[in-house]
């Protein structure tokens, strides 16, 4: 295939490519003049060929690739995240650099653009046609170091190892040794890791006496990994009276199945709804991130998305915190508990606060909702203002009897982050 580009259309593009730089700047996203002249310079509507220059120019992601069911397993991301991400990795240079997930290719062309000529960038895909994709993107945008490989990126790409920095623009539940083993001295990773039920983060790891350690994160949720590092995850619907099919829909993952049964769920919203309210503040635009990790550390059964249209909303039935968005957690026994605010008194300098609160359906609903409730306001007195921080230690880190540090199994390479 071959993307050709008009003059007028060109002209549009450039502007709109301006635009969107100007806008990543603004709000302090793009904080570099590296990443901001690769921004302004790599043009994103040749790796979006198939859509409008508006679509392919706003910050939003570009869903590209679909399973035979609807899922969503390809995008091209939105631009804020990826600009974030471009900053955590601090290319620099002449750098070897590795990206689990090609997609369409932009990501790798921004990174080819930042470690320049004497550089070089290796990206990797697990499906052929996305491959085949990128690299004629690639091709189309005039970058020529950059390899595109259909692998998969659990094994990372020994053949091109070892690597300055390793970024990952898809979702790992657990960070695969191979992308640990193959970075050079001193190397860094990127990578957005699911920690526990729906919480993500896009963590930078570095290497230290101790193993690997953090150096900041963000929020950040990707399509997962697949192939050998494969998170599947998967949507119940919460059908009852009252609701359609789509209406009220929870997306779990495999450390929730031991207590979410699709059969005891069903008809939860039938049930009496108990609410717990915390006393616990928010101000208008104030992040929830923070919460939402605590409780996906150390509720029994970690938070997961629950998505909520807006006939359940406008109903009265659910009242979610965000507009169509709640975080939940469930029992064994088909109860449900998901977080919602309410207005709360002005604060001491007369500003607008809300308060968080939790309202449980089902046999047990009241007492998982009082068990969050008991957790957000131990958050809210010991940890809310804790600097968190995660780590893969070499040697198997130990149970720690206190809240301020948990230890997240996994098969391999168990991690734990730690309040501080």
């Amino acid at each position: 295939m071959t993307i050709t580009v008009s003059d007028a259309s060109t002209d549009s593009a450039d502007e709109l490519r301006a635009q969107l730089a100007d806008r990543l700047v603004k709000d302090g996203t793009i904080r570099t003049d590296a990443i901001e002249a690769a921004f302004r310079r790599v043009p994103r509507h040749l790796f979006l060929p198939d859509v409008a220059l508006a679509e392919a120019y706003a910050d939003e992601p570009v869903y590209t690739k679909y399973q035979g069911d609807g899922t969503r397993i390809s995008a091209a991301s939105q631009p804020k995240i990826v600009a974030m991400m471009l900053e955590q990795l601090g290319i620099q240079p002449g750098e070897r650099l590795l990206e689990l997930g090609a997609a369409t290719g932009y990501n790798a062309a921004l990174m080819a653009t930042l470690t320049g000529p004497s550089g070089h960038v290796t990206t990797v895909d697990i499906d052929e046609d996305l491959v085949t994709s990128a690299r004629e993107h690639l091709a189309a945008a005039g970058n020529d170091n950059v390899e595109a490989v259909a692998a998969d990126g659990a094994l990372g790409h020994p053949e091109t190892a070892p690597f300055d920095r390793i970024i990952a623009t898809v979702g790992a539940h657990e960070v695969p040794a191979a992308w640990l083993d193959q970075l050079a001295p001193g190397g860094r990773l990127v990578a957005p890791v699911r920690l526990r039920g729906c919480a993500s983060r896009s963590i930078v790891f570095e290497r230290d006496q101790d193993g690997w350690s953090s150096l900041g994160s963000e929020m950040a949720i990707f399509m997962p990994l697949r192939g050998l590092g494969d998170d599947a995850r998967r949507v119940l619907d919460l059908t009852g009276t009252g609701l359609s099919p789509g209406d009220v829909t929870l997306q779990t993952h495999k450390d929730n199945n031991h207590a979410t049964d699709p059969d005891a769920l069903a008809g939860v919203f039938d049930t009496p709804a108990h609410e717990v309210w915390t006393g616990v503040h928010f101000v208008p635009m104030e992040s929830f991130e923070w919460l939402d990790l605590w409780l996906a550390c150390h509720l029994p059964n970690p938070l997961m998305r629950m998505e909520v249209a807006p006939a359940a909303k406008d109903s009265g039935l659910v009242r979610p915190m965000f507009p169509s968005v709640a975080m939940a957690t469930t029992a064994a026994d088909g109860s449900l508990a998901y977080l919602t605010i309410r207005p709360a008194e002005p604060g001491p300098d007369g500003g607008r606060r809300y308060e968080a609160g939790v309202i449980g359906h089902g046999i047990g609903g009241q007492e998982l909702a009082k068990q969050v409730a008991t957790e957000i306001a131990t958050w809210d007195r010991g940890f809310r203002s804790a600097t968190v921080r995660f780590a893969i230690p070499d040697a198997p880190p130990q149970p720690d009897a206190t809240a301020s540090r948990v230890v997240l199994d996994r098969p391999t390479k168990p991690m734990t982050v730690t309040w501080e």
